[in-house]
């Protein structure tokens, strides 16, 4: 079985407004995002299938865009969706809301493959993501830096050169984190999130940003004392901070640099 993922890129507006609610309501749920506003969205499109035996391949890739196209392009490119599309007058149109939609409506049109996950970008710093299961996943990326010694108390100053080489300099190092909390579940049919965003954003920001933005790891922060502020190490610290206030959260990805990822799906998962 092989994975192909082919991306489509589109541009909407849309107001996240709930007509059974009130003015007051749908302003202290949404925010900004009450007001009509738009995005360039980049959706990726993976399907799945087994190579075929004389053209080598699991399916034309012509043929995932004809598709997709005759979806993407015709019903939401250009489009102000809360007036534009009929599934939209009725329903919110959130990340959610929107994979949820595609979704349905490209599940059962592929032929020799099968589609086996969307993930609709809706910023650089926010995606939702629909698979095979019911659960839709809500992506929020954050931004901090920080810097910290990868320095093991319980191998010798010697295995620790060798191990980690430059970043055991004694006095430290820095990164630009990228964090990537993920939280899923079932959308919620009044808001269409699967968990209000500025909650998240709300919890996020005082657990992990203020605890370690512009911090040395080793010297200026609890929860690494003791610890070996790997990337590794950092997930799962993160996870046990996040996880009382966020019980739907699915996962946490870290960039520590443009070449290194690292995520963590909790204890359950290993």
């Amino acid at each position: 079985m092989v994975l192909l993922t082919r991306k489509i890129e589109f541009s909407a507006a849309h107001r996240l407004h709930n007509g059974q609610l009130t003015d007051e309501e749908n302003k202290e749920i949404f925010g900004r995002c009450n007001n009509v506003h738009g995005h360039d969205y980049t959706l990726e499109v993976t399907v799945k299938g087994d190579i075929d035996s004389k053209s080598g391949i699991v399916v034309n890739i012509t043929d995932i865009d004809r598709i997709v196209k005759s979806v993407v392009l015709q019903e939401f490119n250009g489009k102000f969706l809360n007036e534009e599309h009929p599934f939209f007058k009725e329903h919110v149109p959130t990340t959610e809301n929107v994979v949820l939609y595609m979704w349905n409506a490209l599940e059962g049109k592929f032929t020799d493959c099968k589609l086996h996950k969307i993930t609709l970008h809706e910023n650089p710093f926010l995606f939702s993501q629909k698979g095979e299961q019911s659960m839709i996943r809500f992506t929020r990326k954050y931004h901090f830096s920080a810097a910290h010694r990868l320095h093991s108390d319980q191998l010798t100053d010697e295995e620790n050169k060798e191990i980690f080489g430059k970043c055991n300099n004694p006095h430290g190092h820095g990164h630009n984190y990228i964090l990537e909390v993920t939280v899923g579940g079932e959308i919620d049919p009044v808001t269409g999130m699967v968990l209000n965003m500025t909650e998240v954003d709300r919890v996020v920001e005082e657990l992990i940003i203020e605890k370690f933005d512009h911090k040395h790891l080793n010297l200026d922060t609890e929860e690494f004392s003791g610890l070996n502020p790997t990337a590794e190490v950092m997930t799962v610290v993160f996870w046990e901070l996040l996880q009382p206030s966020l019980p739907s959260l699915s996962k946490i990805g870290l960039w520590e640099t443009a070449k290194n990822y690292f995520e963590y799906h909790g204890p359950e998962n290993k």
